[in-house]
Order: C-alpha cells, then structure tokens, then sequence
C-alpha cells in the first residue's frame, strides 16, 4: 500500500533547539492514526509542520506523491490538508454560522455546501442551536466542536486534529470523538494528536509514540493498548 502522507527526516527547530529531530511517518489512504507522547515530546511540532504553519528545517514531506515541504499553506488547504490547531482558533467576532462558511471558501458547489453544513448541525445539534451566536461566546467544547466543523465543511482528503480532547468535560469528549470516528469510517484520512492516550488508540487503527522529538516506535492501536511500556508511561498503569 502506497502512503497518503508520507515523511521522511522531518526535522523542526525553534532556534537552537530541535522539538522534532528526523522523524519518518507514513499515513495510509483512509487510516485514522495517531501520535501520542508526553507535553513537550514534539507532537504539536510534527503537525504544525505538516499543516505548513512550520517550515521544517530539514526533511520531506509528500502527499498523495507531491512535494509539499515548501508550499504555502492556502495551497495546502486547496489540496485537501485541514488543521484544527490546539486552542481552537475560531474567529471570535463571527458567528457559528459564518464561521463554518469560511470552511467552505474555496468550494463552488453551493448544494453540497448547504449539505454538508446540514450534517454539521445533525452531528453537533448544539451548533444549529447557537449558529446565530458569535464564537466568541461559545464554551469550550462548542468551539471545539465549531473548529472541527468548520475544517470538515472545507471537505479535506487529510484531517489533522491537535488535542481535540483538551480542556472538555467528558460528556463533551465522547461527542467530538463519536464525530472523529464517524468521518474516518466513512473513509476520511485523520491524523490525531492526543494527550488522552487511552482515548485516542481507542479510536485509531495504528499508532506512533514520540518522545523527546524522535519516534520510539510504531505498531497497531491494539497492540499499543497491550504494550507494557505504553500502559506504565502513557495509560497510568504499573508495568
């Protein structure tokens, strides 16, 4: 199998220090993969890299066989690569609304736009409730909900998710996650970053483990779950 996403020697500085230090990856057409480790491990690194909001240092990186280490990011949009970032990043003084419009910017198929922000609304009925409310506004988990809505309405081939989890209410957390998974199984290619470990192989196929800005390795979620060192470092049980 041919990879989607494929990186070779990604290395990413920040000054003189290196947060991701020659790392290789290789994501499968219609995988849901994830990248887990510690605060500080080079995880948001890596995919800040691949989204184009870093300029690695050294390194390749291809999608669907094309070269992308140095091309901008509304290319990279164009291309079918969505980020959402860590923190959200919704645009406060719009409204939910409009805020899942501008997902949408670079489509023409103004039908398939109104339908795919129609499934928007059915998978978070929350945002249909407040789609005339400013962002800004919203809790936590609403945005969260709002940035994952708003990268799905731009239609992408590769969704990158950063710490989709962080902050929520758990309640919360099995929403945006019952959504994660419903894209990837309806074929959609997801990359996720997760502090929340157990939660994250639970819902990937396979797995990398990264620490201190290099991958420790590499294996399928199952066997990742069943790991020794994985169960002591990452699912808070004794080796």
């Amino acid at each position: 199998m041919s990879s989607f996403l494929e990186v070779r020697g990604l290395v990413v500085r920040y000054g003189g220090i290196e947060a991701v230090k020659g790392i290789d990856l290789d994501i499968h057409r219609g995988e849901l993969v994830t990248l887990i480790g510690a605060n500080g491990a080079g995880k948001t690194s890596t995919l800040n890299a691949l989204a184009g909001l870093l300029k690695p240092a050294e390194g390749q990186i291809r999608f669907e066989g094309e070269l992308l280490t140095s091309t901008p990011i509304h290319q990279l949009i164009q291309r079918g690569l969505a980020l959402v970032p860590e923190g959200r990043g919704v645009f406060p003084r719009l409204t939910v609304e409009e805020n899942l419009s501008m997902g949408a910017y670079t489509r023409k198929d103004k039908a398939g736009i109104r339908t795919d922000l129609d499934q928007i609304f059915h998978s978070f009925p929350r945002l249909f409730e407040r789609k005339h409310q400013k962002a800004g506004t919203l809790s936590g988990g609403e945005q969260q909900m709002l940035a994952i809505g708003r990268a799905l309405m731009g239609k992408p081939k590769l969704l990158l998710l950063d710490e989709p989890s962080m902050g929520l209410a758990p309640l919360m957390v099995q929403t945006i996650f019952s959504v994660i998974r419903r894209v990837a199984s309806e074929g959609m290619t997801v990359f996720l970053v997760e502090q929340n470990a157990r939660l994250a192989l639970q819902a990937a196929q396979r797995a990398y483990v990264m620490e201190g800005g290099v991958i420790r390795f590499n294996a399928s979620a199952e066997e990742c779950l069943n790991d020794p060192r994985v169960r002591s470092a990452y699912l808070g049980e004794e080796s």
